[in-house]
């Protein structure tokens, strides 16, 4: 049988298309092998044709790690470790800006495996950018001045208060998760555990302000890293097909879900593997 996979990189810096394999069955340690030194090379992965059940999403992500149990979202029945991001007409996206999934935690996701269910008739792309391309971008002097630098990560940056009043029950969850996630600090530039290769590790959807300098100067250095962070030339933009999978190394990158299909509907699931300690 043959276990070797193949790699179609989409741009110089981030993103791969992934052949042969099958993600319904249990991979071998030899394919599992293969596929984690491609993320760490590509940084995210695309696979079309992936009929793949929550159980099954589960079973590959927990090769990965630990699983995180989104504090808000709703996911798949009996499967717990399986978001669910339904999107339609009475439930309009929120995730149509640039973030890195969960920095609001102590130790934010390594990775996330997004499965594509149901998809609408136009739109709905995803975008991701690397944060490896983001950092060797910048020049040495600015670099020296961000190394030394912690930004605050906090919750209710993207999950607003007004957005979880429809019920009372609703409102008490959001609450307990504002309770239990108090805002964090991690570094400017995180340095990859496994490749140790530096990354920019800021992102609009939670990150405040960087701590230790001037609310003017903190501002005014986001806004700089918000936008050269997720320039086109550090980006790689999918176009779902039906039972498409994507799989992607957050530590290194930030998304953003396009949502110019609204009020069409849009069902994907994603599985979300716990990290370490950025430093």
């Amino acid at each position: 049988m043959n276990e070797r996979i193949t790699f179609t990189a989409l741009g110089p810096h981030i993103g791969a298309q992934v052949s042969n394999l099958d993600l319904s069955r249990p991979l071998s340690d030899a394919q599992f092998e293969q596929l984690y030194h491609g993320l760490l090379r590509h940084q995210v992965l695309f696979l079309r044709d992936q009929a793949i059940t929550p159980a099954q999403q589960r079973a590959l992500a927990v090769r990965f790690g630990d699983l995180h149990i989104h504090p808000v979202y709703p996911h798949a029945e009996g499967v717990e470790e399986i978001i669910v991001l339904d999107t339609h007409q009475d439930n309009p996206p929120d995730n149509d800006n640039w973030h890195t999934d969960v920095t609001f935690i102590d130790t934010p996701p390594a990775v996330a495996i997004l499965a594509a269910k149901q998809l609408p008739p136009s739109g709905g792309d995803t975008l991701w950018a690397s944060g490896i391309a983001a950092w060797e971008a910048l020049s040495e002097p600015f670099k020296q001045l961000l190394s030394g630098l912690q930004a605050e990560h906090d919750f209710k940056k993207s999950f607003q208060e007004y957005k979880y009043r429809k019920t009372e029950a609703e409102h008490q969850r959001w609450q307990a998760a504002v309770a239990k996630h108090p805002p964090v600090a991690h570094p400017v530039m995180r340095t990859h555990p496994i490749s140790e290769r530096n990354a920019l590790f800021v992102n609009e959807g939670f990150t405040t302000r960087l701590l230790g300098i001037s609310d003017k100067e903190s501002e005014a250095l986001l806004n700089f890293l918000f936008w050269h962070s997720v320039k086109p030339e550090f980006q790689v933009r999918w176009r779902w097909q039906e039972n498409d999978v994507a799989i992607w190394d957050n530590r290194v990158t930030q998304h953003y879900a396009n949502a110019d299909y609204y009020p069409a509907r849009r069902v994907m699931h994603r599985a979300t593997v716990l990290g370490d300690k950025p430093v």
